[in-house]
């Protein structure tokens, strides 16, 4: 799978993983974490690394932590999750039970989820990176009304991630955020690729255009993919997918070639209507 820089460190992502919002939230039934457990492997066999998951998914933090301690495959994993609370004792405690649950006493990426409270958040965040707690601080967000507070927080503080809506019907980022992301030495992980899921499912009832053959994509949910990484901002997709099916197909994202300018303006054309 290619994988792009991470700004801060020049450490090498792998450019497609995967969110957990709603897909894993699934308690501790074994039918349903049974095929959570080969999504994830099929993430890993493809060379993917990227986990996506927040306090506020439910039991999605709980079911990573013990499909990965199950499968040994911690090592694998470049886990995100984020701290979603006001307060500085509140986000500690919260951030420590997200550790427990996903069984690792080290956090890739620790991301404040919605800028709520970052003020507060910020300095912890700095300290247990400094202490080796968490690898990598973040930010994120998800409407575009909020951009402007993203965009002033990005300049005003040194981040290593953000995390932003991006897909083919929802490309506001691409004014401000994503050349300011480029400009800072941000990494960029785009949310909700498939337009929220709307988008996609309008059209599956389409057929997959020819030209879809010149990047080499199979189907919609590739063609949707590899139109966000081939912003050159953009780091890492996180599509969400609980079935294991949906999971190998987003992953051939990850390969091949990604529209020029040409075809993105025909993508816009043809398909964002």
């Amino acid at each position: 799978m290619h994988q792009r820089k991470i700004p801060s460190s020049g450490e090498m992502l792998p450019v497609v993983g995967v969110g957990t919002w709603r897909t894993f939230d699934v308690g501790a039934q074994p039918a349903g974490r049974a095929p959570l457990a080969e999504v994830l492997r099929l993430l890993f066999d493809a060379g993917g690394s990227m986990i996506d998951t927040s306090p506020m998914y439910g039991s999605a933090e709980a079911v990573v932590g013990d499909l990965l301690s199950a499968a040994d495959s911690r090592a694998k994993a470049f886990i995100a999750t984020k701290v979603w609370t006001t307060g500085r004792d509140n986000g500690i405690a919260q951030m420590r039970t997200s550790m427990r649950l996903l069984k690792t006493d080290r956090i890739d990426l620790m991301q404040i989820h919605n800028l709520v409270d970052w003020r507060a958040h910020l300095p912890t965040l700095r300290a247990w990176k400094a202490e080796g707690r968490i690898r990598y601080l973040g930010i994120t967000h998800y409407t575009e009304s909020a951009h402007d507070e993203l965009e002033s927080v990005m300049r005003a503080e040194k981040w290593d991630f953000v995390q932003v809506n991006y897909a083919l019907d929802d490309r506001a980022v691409e004014r401000t955020l994503l050349p300011l992301a480029a400009e800072r030495g941000i990494a960029v992980i785009v949310n909700q690729p498939f337009g929220g899921g709307g988008l996609l499912r309008k059209l599956l009832r389409r057929k997959l255009p020819d030209w879809a053959g010149e990047i080499g994509a199979t189907s919609w949910a590739q063609l949707l993919l590899k139109f966000a990484l081939a912003n050159p901002a953009v780091t890492c997709v996180i599509p969400g997918t609980g079935k294991p099916e949906h999971m190998a197909d987003n992953l051939k994202a990850g390969f091949g070639i990604y529209p020029d300018s040409a075809l993105r303006k025909k993508m816009i054309d043809e398909i964002a209507v």
